[in-house]
């Protein structure tokens, strides 16, 4: 049983003053935002000290609050894939310590790190949510006032819109926000609203957004669920019926666990990795190689998955168990607004954990969940597999899964992350 007494350090951004160089400097970034910078840079060295790797974090924080302003969704996957790849890029095309991500430009001799993933990150967001453009203005301000005024600070800037203006590049017209044709349920088995919103298909598009580093959404597909009349729907049916309702008598262990997995995949699974990497005082190459990793695997899981549920449309344990007649059964934890085949939350805990298992050889995750009656907070998960058995569990004793769609996503998860580690993100020795 994982422990539930360490508090999760979050990292805070140190805001400065404002004051005219660094105002001149980030106006300037947002000036360089607009266009592609043209000129050919010379060949990456490394930095003459170390960047200060809490621009990471800091960011990583501000994209969590721009990105979730309106309310979380799936869709934030993408969004956090994007920022963090641009990040990375910009450093790594720096220091010259990882390969970069799709790209062949490396920085000028002399550029800081720190100042170019503040203005990627910056310009990244801008792009996709001008709407905080003032706010994010703001950041930019004070953490370029972080970064000595003068030509190592000009040339990052510049070389972190570039590196921004690559990944926007690359993502037109990627299938983001789509408009899907949602079948209506006509048949047993079948999805369609579940009570008590009845709310549609939330974010029916997923599935067909291109994806960041597979080759496609169909290359880790989990083919179709189980039959109906099959032994192994049979026996989840009556798991998740009998342990799953509103009143079902479950532990205290198990009803914490429920809640807390409920709301524990987009904003607190970065607050996670954000204490990771202040915990582990990572550098800022590493910091920047494994937000983008895990948040690359998890958007591409979290494609695998929807595409698999807009195409199998398999019905939630509570419209399987109304059909049967038991019409009065209520799930304990209130199912989200999509097919239950396969669980995109199980996808991400299998992508997150598998991707710091394969780069630091441990999970050490210390996690605290948003929602209430989630039991003692953070948890902290040593290793990856007690991490997805009780993601698995969770989601069983929620009512709202059949056990094998949660089996199914952690393994969509570890296969895409599997392929993320491989072929992407690797060191350039």
């Amino acid at each position: 049983m994982p422990a539930h007494h360490t508090q999760v350090v979050r990292h805070a951004s140190s805001i400065s003053p404002h004051h005219h160089r660094a105002g001149r400097r980030a106006a300037t970034a947002l000036l360089l935002s607009l266009t592609l910078i043209s000129a050919a840079p010379a060949a990456a060295t490394p930095p003459p000290g170390a960047a200060n790797a809490a621009v990471i974090t800091t960011w990583n924080q501000i994209a969590v609050n721009t990105v979730t302003a309106t309310g979380a969704s799936p869709a934030a996957f993408n969004y956090f894939a994007f920022v963090h790849l641009a990040m990375y890029n910009a450093v790594v095309g720096i220091t010259g310590e990882y390969e970069l991500y799709r790209w062949d430009k490396h920085a000028p001799t002399g550029a800081s790190p720190e100042a170019a993933a503040a203005a990627a990150a910056h310009r990244v967001l801008s792009n996709y949510f001008p709407a905080a453009a003032t706010n994010l203005d703001a950041q930019l301000v004070a953490s370029l006032a972080q970064v000595p005024d003068g030509g190592a600070q000009d040339k990052a800037i510049s070389y972190g819109v570039r590196a921004a203006n690559h990944i926007i590049a690359l993502r037109m017209n990627d299938g983001r926000h789509a408009a899907v044709v949602v079948p209506v349920a006509d048949a047993p088995g079948e999805w369609s609203p579940t009570p008590p919103g009845f709310a549609p298909f939330a974010s029916a598009w997923l599935g067909g957004v291109t994806p960041i580093a597979l080759q496609s959404t169909s290359q880790f597909a989990p083919g179709p669920p189980p039959a109906l009349d099959s032994a192994e729907y049979l026996a989840d049916l009556a798991e998740v019926r009998a342990i799953g309702e509103l009143n079902s008598p479950r532990s205290a262990f198990q009803s914490e666990t429920a809640k807390f997995f409920s709301d524990a995949g987009i904003v607190p699974m970065q607050a996670a990795l954000r204490e990771f990497a202040t915990r582990r005082a990572l550098d800022i190459d590493d910091s920047a190689r494994m937000f983008a990793a895990v948040d690359t695997a998890v958007a591409d899981g979290a494609g695998t998955v929807w595409k698999a549920k807009l195409q199998y449309m398999l019905w939630r344990p509570v419209t399987a168990i109304h059909a049967e007649g038991m019409t009065g059964w209520t799930s304990f934890v209130t199912n989200p607004p999509y097919p239950d085949w396969p669980s995109g939350l199980t996808s991400a805990v299998g992508a997150t954990s598998t991707v710091l298992e394969r780069l630091y050889g441990t999970l050490d995750l210390k996690i605290a969940s948003a929602a209430a009656g989630a039991g003692p907070q953070p948890r902290h998960y040593v290793n990856g597999a007690t991490f997805r058995d009780d993601a698995v569990d969770a989601r069983v004793w929620s009512g709202i899964h059949f056990r094998f769609a949660d089996t199914a996503g952690i393994t969509v998860g570890t296969s895409v992350a599997n392929y993320v580690v491989d072929n992407y993100f690797q060191p350039t020795d």
